[in-house]
Order: structure tokens, then sequence, then C-alpha cells
């Protein structure tokens, strides 16, 4: 606790100083280095401040409420309601084939590395900076192709099953039943609602997150490019500033989601992150957290 209580005053403070010089090297090719530079200084107002002020302020506060209270707020829901247990014997459902629970796995691998190192980054300061933080950036760009791999198939196979229903409305007002300790029934599908809301903020958030970090790591822009789509009235220091504010917010929404998902698989249902192994769901599980699903299987099983 004397250790943390430290580490939490730097970071709300934002005041450590660097662990050395900024040794990067100058492109004098480089639009970041060109006299728009120069030219962009009467619209700092509209960017820059902006996104000086979100870095200062809130960032470093944010990720540490993420990193934080949510584990926290999880940990309390496991010692006071416990977690789901269900029967894995007897009847089993194969509902992730072979190719779907590879791309998951793709997808898993990525944010393994993407989430730890993207803290790193954030909190480089406190960590010293140097060759460490550079190789967890490294490590960062190697989580973001593997995400970049699984992204467009794990869009494209459950694309239809993510729809939005008319019973997910009512899992979303009990919570998936995930505040009782009572077992019943839950009205769900293949994926419930909130598994929903993971997807979709993978499809639209990973894209972003995806085109943003590709514009953090070019760095540089064809300003004639910018003209084409009538934004030839931003210099490349304002993509830059817009990309890094767009990518650091959606982080902090993916990553509480991404906690979210990991708590849920691992420690709130007990077993459950084994259907991702071997692709198999029980039936008792089924039965009772994917309800609608459940008793579509059983119809179509009685009609052969």
């Amino acid at each position: 606790m004397k250790k943390l209580l430290p580490f939490i005053g730097t970071i709300l403070l934002a005041n450590v100083p660097l662990a050395e010089p900024n040794k990067a090297p100058i492109n004098s090719s480089s639009a970041l280095n060109s006299p728009q530079l120069v030219e962009s200084i009467p619209g700092w107002h509209k960017f820059g401040a902006l996104f000086v002020y979100i870095q200062t302020h809130w960032i470093n506060i944010l990720f540490l409420i993420v990193l934080l209270a949510i584990p926290t707020i999880f940990f309390l829901h496991y010692k006071v309601i416990g977690p789901k247990v269900f029967s894995h014997k007897g009847k089993k459902f194969l509902i992730f084939p072979p190719w779907q629970r590879v791309v998951h796995w793709i997808a898993a691998a990525g944010f393994i590395l993407l989430v730890p190192t993207g803290f790193l980054i954030i909190y480089a300061k406190f960590f010293g900076g140097g060759s460490f933080i550079v190789f967890a950036r490294y490590l960062h760009l190697i989580g973001a192709i593997l995400f970049a791999i699984a992204f467009i198939p794990m869009t494209l196979m459950w694309f239809k099953e993510m729809l939005p229903q008319i019973w997910d409305i009512k899992w979303l007002l009990m919570l998936g039943g995930y505040l009782s300790k009572e077992k019943k029934e839950i009205p769900a599908a293949k994926f419930n609602a909130g598994q929903k809301m993971w997807y979709w903020i993978i499809v639209f958030g990973g894209f972003l997150m995806l085109l943003t970090g590709l514009l953090l790591y070019l760095r540089d822009f064809n300003i004639a490019l910018l003209s084409t789509f009538n934004l030839n009235n931003l210099f490349g220091i304002d993509i830059l500033r817009i990309s890094i504010i767009v990518h650091l917010l959606l982080a902090v929404i993916i990553v509480t989601f991404f906690f979210t998902h990991l708590y849920m698989s691992i420690f709130a249902i007990k077993g459950a992150i084994a259907s991702m192994i071997d692709g198999y769901k029980s039936e008792d599980e089924l039965k009772h957290l994917h309800s609608i699903f459940y008793k579509k299987l059983i119809n179509k099983e009685e009609k052969f």
C-alpha cells in the first residue's frame, strides 16, 4: 500500500520527469517538420489545446480508474454474489466449430498483447521510458496485427447472430441474472445482449482503433490526399492529434469491456472458457443462460 499511494499520486499529478532526453531522429523530409507546423500555430485552439487538455487532465485518470475500479467491482461481485455454476456432465452441444475458435484465439492473442502494452505506453514516464517502452510498443504493434488478421473473419462469422433481438431488452433489464444467486432461465440466443454489445464495440471501435493506430504508426500524411476528402484545411499534426484523442478514448471503453469479457468467461461462469477450447457447452449451461437458443436446438433435434 505504501508503494501504491505514491504511484497513484504520480499518475494523477502527471508530473514525472522524462527518463532521458528525446533522441528521436529528425526526418527533414517529414511533413511534420515542414513550415506547415508554423502555419498551424494560429489554429492551435482548434485541436492542439483540446489534445493537451485531454492528455494532461483526463487520460491518466481514466485509465487508472479502469485499471483499479473495474477489477475491484468484479472482485466484490465474485465475493458477494459468486459465480454461476452449471453441471458439465451429460449431454453437450457443439457451439463453436474449430475455425471459429481459431479466429477467436487469434483476436484474443492480439488483445493479450495490446492491453498490457497499452497501459505501459500510457504510463511510459512512470516506468522509466527507454528501451523497455520501445519493446512494449513493438509488442503493441504485433498485437494490432493479430487483431487485424482476425477482424474481418470474426466480424463476418458472427454478424447475423449478433443482430439485436427483442429478448435482448429483457436480458439488459435483468442484467443477465448476474446480480442474483438464483439459478434461472435467462432469455438469450447463442449470444446474449452483453456479448452483442462487446461484439459491436469491437466492430466499430476496433475498426477506428486500427485506423487511428495506422495513422499514428505512419505519422506523415500526403496533404494532396487530404484535399480529396475536403480535409485540406487540416495539417498532418491535426490528424495526429485527432487520432490520438480518438484512439485513447476508445481504448478506455474497449479495455473496460475486455476486462468484463475476461471476468465473465473465466470467473463469473465456471467452465465457460472451455467452450472456446473444445467448442462445446453443457446442456445445463445452455438451458439457463441461453434458453432461447437451447429450445431451438431441442426443437431441431426432435424434428430429426
